[in-house]
């Protein structure tokens, strides 16, 4: 397994353990500048030869390059069959509770290549710190129109699982890799991952903070204004992402209405998991505290404004959007026209310079014609006007006489 991390101190033990007790041989970690801890309880995994932690300090959101060397090298040195290229908020598990990831994986033949696992947020209520194993224990099954009532866009796009590769490239996010996918696993196998993106406020905050900066940095990448990430980014600078970041998780009447309907479906796996470690894990994580009820009502209620106010000045985007793309359509449309009639003139102008060169070719057949003419009629004048002729002509003009007197 693969991981980029920074200040993840509130939940690195509970995945680092998770991923270790699935069967994972080695995790590659590579430490983004953390300054909350996350370094020093790695360190305990690499003393025990279960981590090997490389630090990457530019915060230039590259998480494509170190992510692509580590599976590289996860092949090239450590001789991995499958490489996992997972964040630190992600838990990779079989859909067969009763299987580990590694007797999973162990079914899946390497001539599939690559495969997708999809991606499960978790969500529950609300909180202002900690890492929210006891609260966050109902996938999030809603629909696109429900995450956008909730300022949401879409669900989390799967991650992809890939046999080991020297040269096998990873993209931003980890969702997509160059290796090929040649067939599908055998759905008794399947894989998904149970992810954790919104454990707390201040976890949130501070990783929507740090992750715009650093794409704020990089003139090299140029995300979307709608992407997530930044989209959040701009919220916190306006002073809008704690009534954003509330609008996402559901009040207890609607996780009560929403489980009814399969909205929300209870999940109890990551709980079982450390009621089975014991103090083992639990010991190293840090309380839960509960946000406020009051602020998280405030919050709740004025997110609902800005997403009411950000929806309706989206609903004008795409109006004139739509229009920008019209008139595009019909410039786009003319130009055609014009190149059409363009085509049109320069084969008429090749037409007449035709009739031109013919023209001229005739004018200069016909000039020749009455060249030869005259000299032909120059010719009859002289022999005309030779005396023999002359006589000839006139025995000739007699006789016709005397012929015609015969005959009366």
């Amino acid at each position: 397994m693969t991981m980029m991390v920074r200040d993840e101190a509130d939940i690195i033990d509970a995945v680092i353990r998770f991923s270790l007790d699935q069967g994972v041989d080695l995790i590659l970690v590579t430490d983004n500048g953390s300054v909350d801890g996350t370094v020093e309880r790695l360190e305990e995994y690499v003393r025990a030869g279960q981590v090997v932690l490389q630090h990457e300090p530019r915060q230039l959101k590259e998480q494509y390059r170190a992510v692509t060397r580590m599976a590289r090298e996860a092949y090239t040195e450590h001789g991995a069959d499958w490489v996992i290229n997972a964040d630190a908020d992600e838990f990779w598990l079989p859909v067969d509770r009763s299987l580990t990831l590694a007797e999973a994986l162990a079914e899946i033949p390497p001539s599939v290549g690559a495969f997708p696992v999809p991606v499960v947020n978790m969500i529950g209520p609300i909180a202002l710190s900690g890492p929210g194993f006891d609260r966050l224990v109902w996938r999030d099954n809603r629909s696109e129109g429900q995450l956008r009532d909730a300022g949401l866009r879409a669900h989390p796009t799967p991650n992809v699982v890939h046999v080991g590769s020297g040269d096998v490239d990873v993209a931003q996010g980890n969702h997509f890799v160059t290796i090929e996918q040649k067939g599908e696993p055998d759905p008794r196998f399947a894989i998904e991952v149970l992810h954790l993106p919104w454990r707390s406020w201040r976890q949130f905050e501070h990783k929507t903070e740090i992750s715009g900066r650093a794409y704020a940095s990089n003139p090299d990448l140029a995300p979307s204004p709608n992407h997530h990430g930044m989209k959040e980014y701009t919220r916190h600078l306006e002073g809008r992402l704690l009534p954003s970041y509330v609008l996402r998780f559901p009040t207890p009447e609607e996780l009560e209405r929403g489980a009814a309907a399969g909205d929300f479906v209870r999940d109890e796996t990551l709980v079982e998991y450390l009621d089975g470690r014991g103090d083992a894990v639990r010991a190293l994580l840090p309380p839960d505290e509960a946000l406020p009820e009051r602020e998280e009502a405030e919050a709740r209620a004025a997110g609902r404004a800005f997403l009411a106010m950000e929806q309706a000045f989206e609903a004008r985007i795409a109006v004139v959007q739509g229009a920008h793309d019209q008139a595009v359509a019909e410039r786009d449309a003319a130009r055609q026209e014009v190149l059409g009639l363009q085509d049109d003139v320069r084969s008429l102008r090749g037409e007449v310079n035709g009739l031109r060169s013919d023209h001229a070719r005739l004018g200069s057949e016909l000039a020749e014609t009455r060249a030869a003419l005259d000299r032909a009629e120059e010719q009859v004048r002289r022999i005309h006007a030779v005396p023999v002729v002359r006589v000839a002509i006139a025995v000739r003009n007699r006789a016709r006489s005397l012929g015609n007197v015969t005959r009366r």
